[in-house]
């Protein structure tokens, strides 16, 4: 016998959407009253409109009847336009409560989310662990998701998640019958025991012990740094291996980084939590929105991917002048606002920009055995493709030379990337005692100029040294500032109190691209 509807009934259900990476209750209200259509009110997009189709299928498909009434579903708060297809699954839990097919008796203490397939199957959706979060804060006992998603959400402690394949196992978790048991995932012990295996080493590349010191005190002081060498020379490789000697993650870095990856459904179904610092190289094709993230419901982009890691960017002067210089910002405030109509969003943007660029052209300029074949001043016109705000930005400017032979084939091994971030690590460790009662700062490539002129105090012989090496190597007046913070993690590497003349020195290599002979 077929089941009999009363004639008006009214069910609320709970999902959740994804604004930035916060997330926000949705309350999924169905109404069934006499009538014979069906109504989705709320500011849904087209794919939730669409669940209509999606959720009938799924509940015929089931063994459930779709009830020959009015429907009309809202999703409250209504001023907010909901997007995505995550709003299936409490959808057809909705209808079928209110349809008295089903007897939810534990509907209002569960958060649910999931894309139904036409076989009443459930699909991944995205952004399951910022509403991990927010079922927590708001009280709720448990949340349902995809079985895909569900160790990414029971990262969240201190509330049930319940990984779910099918519509029948939603509804006996609701009724209080079923027999799954919650998802438990520790992620201090996720994050302890990270592989690090397959990582690139630089105990793997001979030579270039310059440029290996210049990326150790990059990663000691949180300091942006562009590469530049002839093709061939090994900027690729170098840069490719420096989240290796970056401070591992800490939880509350994991977490964040991986609500980022999960907003953005970048987020692998075997990753729980991301546990290693990200490395994002985008193709120098890329468009400004799909760098510092947007559209109509705004992403993020690679810069925000990037967050609590490396963004490379090689070959740096063939990116289009638009697209670098939507970089400036994020690179100051280490955030990204963008603004629509009607809301406005926030996306995390705290990364180290790793550059490469050619010399010129034909990529021979200063080489140690080819010439030059760029006609007079196309130097200076290649590196002006770079801006000059944006290279104010870039710290450590490194000159990379090919390997010659014999260093190629010698037989002593190279210095580990662990043993490189042991000293990486003490030198941050300084600076988080040395910053830990000022907010939002964290290491010495974020002080702004007040705080470098408490912090970067030098003697006069130093002072003097850096006066001159102004003078003489026409170093720009906007090098001042970033040498004395390039020189204040020397002194972190050197276990130095007080920076001293010799880690001013080693500072002042570091401004290649400010010297006269690159604006010939």
């Amino acid at each position: 016998m077929l089941p009999t509807f009363n004639l008006v009934m009214l069910v609320k259900a709970f999902g959740g959407a994804v604004f930035g990476i916060d997330a926000l209750v949705i309350t999924v209200e169905v109404n069934t009253a006499p009538g014979a259509k069906f109504y989705m009110v709320g500011l849904p997009d087209n794919a939730v409109k669409e669940s209509q189709q999606r959720v009938e299928a799924a509940l015929r498909n089931n063994g459930f009847k779709v009830p020959g009434q009015r429907i009309t579903v809202n999703l409250a708060p209504a001023d907010i336009r909901k997007e995505g297809s995550s709003y299936d699954l409490p959808i057809a839990i909705g209808i079928l409560a209110a349809s008295e097919q089903i007897r939810p008796s534990f509907l209002d203490k569960y958060l649910i989310l999931g894309e139904l397939s036409l076989d009443g199957s459930i699909q991944p959706i995205r952004g399951a662990l910022p509403v991990a979060f927010r079922a927590r804060a708001e009280g709720f006992e448990g949340l349902i998701v995809p079985e895909v998603n569900a160790r990414e959400a029971a990262v969240v402690q201190e509330i049930k998640v319940y990984g779910i394949r099918t519509l029948r196992q939603a509804i006996e978790i609701l009724e209080g019958h079923s027999r799954l048991s919650p998802v438990q995932v520790a992620p201090e012990e996720l994050l302890n025991h990270a592989p690090s295996e397959g990582e690139p080493d630089f105990a793997d590349v001979r030579g270039q012990e310059n440029i290996k010191r210049a990326l150790e005190i990059a990663a000691a002081g949180g300091h942006n740094v562009i590469l530049v060498g002839p093709p061939g020379a090994g900027k690729t490789m170098l840069a490719r291996r420096l989240p290796g000697i970056l401070p591992p993650l800490t939880l509350e870095e994991a977490i964040e980084t991986t609500m980022i990856h999960s907003v953005a459904g970048k987020l692998s179904p075997s990753e729980t939590l991301i546990t290693r610092r990200p490395f994002r190289s985008p193709h120098h094709t890329i468009s400004d929105v799909a760098l510092v993230g947007g559209g109509s419901f705004p992403r993020p982009g690679e810069i925000s991917l990037a967050h609590n890691g490396v963004l490379f960017l090689d070959e740096l002067p063939e990116f289009k002048r638009q697209v670098l210089e939507v970089l400036r910002q994020p690179m100051e405030d280490r955030v990204v606002t963008i603004s629509r109509s009607r809301f406005t969003v926030e996306f995390p943007a705290s990364f180290m920009l790793v550059a490469s660029m050619n010399p010129c052209p034909c990529g021979n300029f200063n080489h140690p055995e080819k010439e030059c074949t760029c006609p007079p001043g196309t130097v200076a016109k290649y590196l002006n493709r770079i801006s000059g705000p944006l290279l104010d930005r870039i710290d450590l400017h490194v000159e990379v030379t090919p390997v010659p032979f014999n260093r190629l084939s010698e037989g002593r091994a190279p210095e580990s990337s662990a043993t490189i971030r042991q000293r990486v690590v003490r030198a941050r460790q300084r600076q988080a005692e040395r910053f830990r009662s000022i907010p939002n700062v964290f290491c010495n490539a974020q002080m702004n100029t007040r705080l470098l002129r408490e912090v970067c105090r030098i003697p006069p012989e130093a002072q003097n040294l850096l006066r001159q090496a102004m003078e003489r190597l026409g170093l720009s007046a906007r090098a001042y500032d970033r040498i004395l913070k390039v020189a204040r993690t020397v002194a972190d590497l050197d276990n130095s109190p007080e920076i001293l003349t010799h880690h001013v020195a080693e500072a002042i290599q570091y401004r290649t691209l400010d010297r006269e002979l690159w604006r010939r």
